[in-house]
């Protein structure tokens, strides 16, 4: 039980111990709903562990500048920024935030401010005659070079829509589903009991009405499961429980359903990915990236090149993911083994893909092929081998004969 429903239980307590409620008839039963809002909208096992693989991907990116023939810049100034955006947050917890931000709210607004990045809240945008969008923070107009608007699109130019928004009907059944289950197994399974009097209740019986005040005390304040209460009672006095109005199995049937259905929202079937990290881990991890991942990073990398360098320059931000972060170890060394085996990259990058250091010698970076170790770029070793052994054919030959 939450402390918001504790505190309300222990207000109606003494407010009926005070005479503030009428007498016994008003007692009923209090429904507690849940309404999505920021605190609670992770509370979701199922949509935590969606954002936690989408946002963590992310996070595992690599951030890379290019520039216009795809070269890799290894010092530039915005990169330093991304590496250090401010005082509270890391590179890995903005681009996580901005990811699940992006993912519930439909949009996240980037501010750079100098050698600082920020996520700006509550940002009010609107575009003018000129169809020039317009930012407001607090009131406060931010200039357009100092901010992007990074939206997830649906339907409209200005906004866009997450999860918050598309699934909110969805997701607050769920959480209210849960949270019934929950507080029903809370209280060992009882929601209710049933005082029964052989006698006729009489409003004005001051003593049978302390008498059911009492009881009705000391069974509202079974709130833990371990609690035990015993209730000594009179003649002509008996205690049922009342079956619970909660059907178990239609909720949980709710549940399997819409709790699966919420990954849509995601763009994640929930059945295909969940088969495939049992059966193919690298397959789900896969999915997931072509599926989620990768629009994402397309549009993060559009608003932040330009954030960083406006339209005319070519300069790009890119996200750049190994995969093969995602995959278990014994994957990693089958993959290694048959690179090595088939010739497709050197023992070099599968010594730095498995975590064991590089020698960085021409002979471990060179491309290799089958067992022999023949360099696969090395003419000479190929042909002296195929002419040499022409060769010498040909001589064995002549000398038999």
């Amino acid at each position: 039980m939450g402390l918001k429903d504790r505190f309300s239980n222990w207000v109606y307590k003494q407010a009926e111990k005070r005479g503030m409620v009428e007498d016994i008839y008003s007692n009923s039963i209090r429904y507690s709903g849940r309404y999505l809002n920021d605190e609670n909208i992770l509370e979701s096992s199922d949509i935590y562990e969606l954002l936690q693989d989408i946002s963590n991907q992310m996070m595992l990116a690599k951030v890379i500048v290019e520039d216009q023939d795809g070269n890799e810049i290894e010092h530039d100034s915005s990169l330093n920024v991304l590496r250090n955006p401010n005082n509270y947050l890391t590179q890995s917890e903005f681009i996580k935030l901005m990811t699940n931000t992006y993912l519930l709210e439909g949009e996240v607004f980037p501010i750079l401010d100098g050698d600082n990045i920020h996520l700006a809240s509550n940002v009010y945008t609107e575009i003018d005659n000129r169809l020039i969008e317009h930012f407001k923070v607090n009131g406060t107009e931010i200039p357009s070079f100092m901010i992007r608007h990074i939206k997830n699109i649906g339907t409209n130019h200005l906004n866009g829509v997450g999860l918050a928004q598309l699934g909110k009907n969805t997701l607050e059944g769920v959480m209210n589903a849960e949270k019934v289950l929950t507080d029903k197994y809370v209280k060992g399974g009882f929601l209710a009991f049933l005082l029964k009097l052989d006698a006729h209740i009489n409003p004005q019986n001051a003593a049978q009405s302390k008498l059911i005040n009492a009881i009705l005390d000391q069974l509202e304040e079974i709130d833990d499961a371990r609690t035990v209460k015993l209730i000594p009672l009179g003649k002509g006095y008996s205690i049922d429980t009342l079956k619970s109005p909660i059907d178990d199995e239609k909720i949980l049937n709710f549940l399997n359903v819409y709790k699966k259905d919420l990954g849509k929202f995601l763009n994640i079937n929930v059945d295909t990915y969940q088969s495939l990290v049992k059966s193919d881990f690298e397959k789900a991890m896969m999915y997931l990236h072509n599926k989620a991942v990768k629009p994402i990073m397309k549009n993060f990398e559009d608003h932040l090149s330009l954030l960083f360098y406006g339209k005319n320059s070519k300069k790009r931000i890119k996200f750049k993911i190994n995969v093969l972060d995602f995959v278990t170890y014994s994957t990693k060394t089958n993959i290694g083994y048959n690179i090595v085996r088939t010739g497709i990259t050197s023992p070099d990058n599968v010594a730095d893909m498995l975590g064991f250091p590089m020698q960085n010698t021409p002979e471990a970076q060179a491309i290799y092929i089958s067992n022999d170790l023949s360099k696969i770029m090395d003419k000479k070793a190929t042909d002296n081998s195929l002419k040499g052994g022409d060769e010498n054919n040909g001589k064995e030959g002549n000398e038999d004969i």
